[in-house]
């Protein structure tokens, strides 16, 4: 459940962007920064662990207007990709309210996909949540390596490994070029603040 602060009326919502290693999380919030630096008000803050990074900023988001009388603030997260890193991904996991799941494309990442999904299922079994009940968004990334000659997963093949069973709105993408970067984040809010209202009432 969003954290609600009843003194600056106030409710935070806390989307995760999740995935395999190097699948672009990173670079989704990158762009959203840049692209948004003025809805932005705080810095946004990297904690590097080795070869991969966790990042963190406040969004100001748009034309949501009120929940309840409430204003609302969107906080937007990265967690690091490598196995390694597990502890720190459920750490970040906690309170988590909407996940965009940053899936790589390429073919040779396939495995590393349906891997970090399974992982995330596991680390919201944790904290009692089911990743069929949380506002939940799919991005295929790095659709622009295509041109470069890269083998990609078509989309269908995508669609049938990660997203057969959840159903949930998918896009494809390139957090470089900024390609459905925003539709993604729109898409997470919308459904996020759905819920939340849904749950107020």
């Amino acid at each position: 459940m969003a954290f609600v602060n009843l003194k600056n009326k106030e409710i935070q919502v806390k989307i995760v962007y999740y995935g395999p290693g190097r699948g672009g999380k990173t670079s989704n919030l990158e762009y959203v920064y840049k692209k948004f630096a003025k809805r932005i008000n705080t810095e946004m803050v990297t904690v590097k662990t080795h070869g991969d990074r966790t990042l963190f900023f406040d969004f100001l988001p748009f034309d949501i207007g009120l929940i309840n009388g409430y204003d609302v603030k969107i906080q937007l997260y990265t967690v690091p990709g490598q196995v390694k890193y597990n502890a720190t991904r459920r750490l970040v996991l906690r309170g988590v309210d909407g996940i965009v799941f940053v899936a790589d494309a390429m073919a040779v990442r396939r495995e590393k996909n349906i891997l970090s999904l399974k992982n995330l299922q596991e680390n919201l079994a944790v904290y009692k949540k089911s990743i069929f009940r949380i506002p939940f968004v799919m991005q295929y990334n790095k659709m622009d390596l295509k041109e470069q000659g890269i083998p990609l997963l078509p989309l269908p093949t995508l669609e049938k490994d990660l997203n057969s069973q959840l159903k949930i709105p998918s896009f494809a993408a390139s957090a470089v070029l900024g390609t459905n970067v925003v539709a993604t984040l729109k898409k997470i809010i919308s459904l996020t603040v759905a819920s939340i209202k849904k749950d107020l009432k």
